[in-house]
């Protein structure tokens, strides 16, 4: 069974004969005087029970640990299965004053696991009689608190009841005051209305009289005003006929400006695609020039197996033949870029098809509203006949209408607008589409020239080559002497002491010629042209047309001969960027400014870069006034 035990908890110093404490655990029932349990724990017997039952805690700390079990079993005691149980078992079958052990047990499902069991003693006669006696003084000291406090709360209830008697008083005094005020202010009031609606009604009669008579004159007014209105109305219809008329002319001159626009939309098509298939045929045109130039570059490692002596200058060649291929590839992204200008073009174009479609779908729903509104006009004369009963509404219905025809003109106006709009569209485009077609003739123009330049260096090449051939047989049949080379330059010294064992070119011994010259030159403190100097025009590799009108088509250069100039010094007509020296490049040799005589560039040169002969002592700037 289940019952609601009360635990006392105290501890009891004792000082007489020895200073001890002790823990006094008592339990008793509410329901039940007779159910007294008593223990008394000393220290002495708290260390047994400690050994015992394993415990870890000290004597002083057992008290507030065996509270805190309790209020865990207080805590879990409204569930079904709560977790720690309060057990209080006997040996006897009932509870009849025999000794018996309390036991704090936790429940799992596993084990039922006993924290702490106490045995406690039955309470003797005199215990249980002190217990009553303690209990009866404890519910007397209660009920005396209950009746000085019953005795509190009938005083202040009776001192309120008389309070709210004498309040209940004035307050019905004053409704009576209340009540005689408003009968009298409320016959003055009914008094006041009657003679005021007296009057009202008079001056309700009066006004009616007034009202009659302006309404006899408002109605002959707009009588008068209703055929002037009339009158007006066939004037405008008369009117709207002629608008009507010239707005058909302009439709037609529109319907006819869409179609020869059409027709010059065709003819830019076709345009775009010519200049696509000229796009394709310089690609192919492209294509052949790079098997030309890998035909080349098999040639070159044919005779690297051949002269053993000449490799470090035939890389130099792949080089220039590597750097070629910069400048076609440089022209084939310029060429990507303008096709997509030219895609984009017609996308543009195909949006304005698309709007000036849109536009005659309006013209359409537009005479679509006029037929209409000279339906609704007719309907509106044969309303104008009817009885002066329903001139009133027709009024309104006029009203309505004039505001669509304004609406309409409005709307009219505005398409006008816009087709004028599109026209200057139209317009922009055609310019636009001239300036790309520009663009692209002088990108063939530019292409042509690269072609030209490519040709002239390939001749150039085999013409160093050439030379090359003549220069090694010379030396070989000469024995080491000084000969001179077919274009009447030395053949090429050796010079064992500086560890050069292979011949150097007649182009270097020529310019070794001229150094002399140089040397003695640098002391003067006026810029005079030094010997073998040449005057060449570069042709230039831009793309854009900004850069073309603002530079000249063709810069002077001057090549000079300081040995400084002899590993790949001249930028030889090309711009800087193609030609700028690499970490991992070697030296050009065979390629100085004997060989690029004005002589052998004037065929390859176009009419405005012919080289100018130059004075001497006159500086370049006096050729380019610009």
């Amino acid at each position: 069974r289940r019952l609601n035990v009360r635990v006392n908890i105290e501890l009891l110093s004792i000082s007489n004969p020895v200073h001890r404490k002790d823990l006094a655990v008592r339990l008793t029932d509410d329901t039940d005087p007779f159910f007294l349990y008593n223990l008394v724990i000393s220290e002495e017997d708290f260390q047994s029970l400690k050994s015992q039952q394993g415990l870890l805690v000290d004597f002083t700390a057992f008290p507030q640990k065996f509270i805190d079990l309790l209020q865990q079993c207080i805590q879990e005691q409204s569930k079904d299965t709560p977790r720690f149980l309060l057990q209080l078992v006997s040996s006897a079958p009932a509870l009849d004053h025999t000794p018996v052990s309390l036991n704090v047990v936790e429940t799992n499902p596993f084990k039922h696991l006993t924290h702490l069991s106490l045995k406690f003693l039955p309470g003797t006669d005199a215990e249980i009689k002190k217990f009553l006696a303690n209990c009866l003084k404890c519910l007397k000291e209660d009920k005396l608190m209950l009746e000085e406090k019953l005795r509190k709360t009938e005083e202040d209830l009776t001192r309120q009841l008389s309070y709210t008697q004498q309040s209940l008083s004035e307050k019905s005094r004053e409704l009576d005051k209340l009540k005689n005020e408003w009968t009298s202010y409320t016959t003055a009031l009914t008094n006041k209305h009657s003679q005021e609606l007296t009057s009202e009604k008079e001056r309700a009669l009066q006004a009616q009289t007034q009202y009659q008579q302006q309404h006899e004159q408002q109605k002959k007014e707009l009588e008068t005003l209703h055929q002037k209105s009339i009158q007006q109305l066939q004037n405008r219809l008369s009117e709207l006929e002629v608008i009507n008329k010239d707005l058909t002319e302009r439709r037609y001159k529109g319907d006819s400006t869409v179609r020869e626009l059409k027709a010059k939309l065709s003819g830019i098509e076709d345009e775009c695609q010519r200049a696509k298939q000229e796009v394709l045929s310089l690609r192919r045109e492209n294509t052949t020039l790079d098997a030309e130039c890998h035909e080349k570059e098999k040639l070159i490692n044919q005779l690297q197996t051949r002269v053993a002596v000449l490799e470090q200058e035939i890389k130099d060649k792949d080089q220039l033949v590597t750097r070629t291929k910069e400048v076609l590839d440089a022209t084939q992204e310029q060429k990507v870029i303008l096709e997509e200008n030219t895609e984009e073009k017609q996308k543009h174009i195909e949006k304005l098809e698309t709007t000036i479609k849109s536009l005659s779908a309006e013209l359409l729903k537009a005479n679509e509203i006029i037929k209409k509104l000279q339906g609704d006009l007719k309907t509106l004369l044969s309303k104008l006949k009817l009885k002066n009963t329903v001139t009133i509404q027709q009024e309104k219905l006029l009203g309505e209408k004039e505001e669509r025809l304004q609406k309409e003109q409005r709307e009219l106006q505005e398409m006008g607008q816009s087709l004028r709009m599109k026209e200057q569209e139209v317009c922009k485009l055609q310019e636009q589409l001239e300036s790309t077609i520009q663009k692209l003739e002088e990108s063939k123009q530019l292409l042509k020239t690269n072609e030209n330049v490519i040709s002239w260096l390939n001749r150039q090449l085999s013409e160093v080559q050439m030379a090359k051939r003549l220069d090694t047989s010379a030396s070989t049949h000469g024995g080491g002497r000084a000969g001179s080379s077919p274009h009447g330059m030395p053949d090429r010294p050796s010079f064992p002491t500086s560890g050069i064992n292979h011949p150097i070119s007649p182009l270097y011994a020529f310019q070794n010629f001229l150094e002399p010259t140089h040397s003695k030159n640098t002391s003067s403190p006026c810029p005079v042209p030094k010997a073998g100097t040449l005057i060449f025009y570069a042709v230039q590799f831009n793309t854009q047309l900004s850069k073309l009108n603002r530079c000249s088509d063709a810069q002077t250069v001057t090549a000079t001969s300081h040995p400084a100039n002899k590993e790949n010094g001249d930028h030889l007509g090309l711009e800087s960027k193609y030609l700028k020296k690499k970490d991992d490049s070697i030296p050009l040799r065979g390629l100085s400014q004997n060989t690029l005589n004005s002589e052998y560039l004037r065929p390859y040169l176009p009419a405005k870069a012919q080289p100018l002969p130059r004075a001497a002592g006159t500086p370049a700037s006096a050729y380019f006034p610009g």
